[in-house]
């Protein structure tokens, strides 16, 4: 549907004139439902050189192991300003790029790890995304995704999709109502582990490219 067809300006726009409260507007999510918990388990497990997809303002860097190899790419340029500003402070040696999700700019196996937390709700073709973070990791790889989608609480979930639109429209482009494990299946990727938390509602998710 047209009001749920941001394109990649819009949605680099509407980032960039959330970013400097972003942190903020995730507080409730992080620490009264627990994603920060679930956030930590899920990059702790991050391994070798380490790809974060859609990276915000690097809420994951400080939960990578130690002496990590980090790369991060985003859409929105303030949200990577963000993003090093926090590198830096923790002093982490974090490589930042401007790129697509949809179009990963690196060679076929290039990452041990790729990551993304929160963010396939947001991308205009979730589905291709999640190809090229299966086409970039290397074989023997993990791709590590925390995501949100429609609850298993029937009337939750009923309450999602009556407000779709509206949450779309107010939270930059966000589908609240898609299925997180659909997507990675139909993007081709072995599912290793998957478990949800939080009324059914997130996702975390352990999955290999194909053929691994």
């Amino acid at each position: 549907m047209k009001s749920n067809s941001m394109t990649m300006n819009e949605l680099q726009n509407a980032y960039d004139a959330i970013a400097d409260e972003y942190e903020q507007k995730l507080w409730l999510d992080q620490y009264i439902l627990g994603v920060a918990r679930l956030r930590r388990q899920l990059m702790s497990q991050a391994r070798g050189d380490i790809l974060d997809v859609a990276c915000g303002t690097g809420l994951n860097f400080p939960l990578f192991p130690p002496a990590s190899d980090i790369t991060a790419v985003d859409l929105s340029p303030r949200m990577l300003e963000l993003a090093q500003q926090k590198a830096a402070a923790l002093n982490l040696q974090v490589r930042v790029k401007l790129m697509d999700a949809e179009k990963l700019e690196f060679a076929d196996g290039s990452f041990d790890t790729v990551t993304s937390t929160l963010s396939t709700c947001t991308f205009p073709d979730p589905v291709q995304a999640l190809r090229e973070m299966g086409r970039v990791c290397r074989t023997g790889g993990l791709i590590l995704l925390l995501e949100h989608g429609h609850s298993t609480w029937t009337w939750l979930a009923k309450f999602q999709d009556r407000h779709v639109h509206q949450h779309y429209q107010e939270n930059a482009g966000c589908r609240w109502n898609q299925n997180p494990l659909e997507l990675v299946e139909a993007a081709g990727l072995q599912v290793v582990n998957s478990k949800r938390s939080v009324l059914g509602v997130f996702h975390s998710i352990e999955a290999k490219p194909t053929g691994n």
